[in-house]
């Protein structure tokens, strides 16, 4: 008698528990979405002066892959980053942060364009805001 009992708590504890979210790369719509992200967002960038004369010797297409692999491993995707570490891959560049606040707007100007929710939005900022301290020259 314990047993059915024990069988009938133990089901009940497990429906309620609340579904495991969806990652936040699931979210933004996955790996066709964040290669759209990623290409508008590089478009912003290079169109704004104030930003787009440090990516004049760019591999552009290099760096879109590098930026969907870190999006997509930074939102819970299946992507690996292989690019450098952010302070290896900046260092020596002079990047201030008017700098980082200009790419940001950028970013967040791509992303109203695609309709990406607020939630989102806040989610992947607060992903690669702390990016930041390893972007912006001291």
């Amino acid at each position: 008698m314990r047993f059915p009992i024990l069988a009938a708590l133990a089901l009940c504890l497990f429906a309620a528990a609340p579904a495991e979210a969806a990652s936040l790369y699931t979210r933004l719509g996955g790996q066709d979405a964040l290669v759209a992200v990623v290409d508008d967002f590089v478009a912003n960038v290079a169109a704004d002066k104030r930003i787009n004369g440090f990516f004049a010797r760019a591999d552009i297409p290099r760096l879109k892959r590098r930026l969907v692999q870190q999006i997509c491993a930074g939102t819970g995707g299946p992507c690996l980053y292989q690019g450098q570490d952010m302070k290896t891959a900046h260092a020596g560049m002079g990047i201030r942060k008017v700098h980082f606040t200009a790419l940001v707007q950028d970013l967040q100007k791509t992303l109203r364009k695609f309709k990406v929710p607020m939630r989102e939005q806040k989610e992947l900022l607060a992903i690669l805001g702390p990016m930041q301290k390893d972007i912006v020259a001291h």
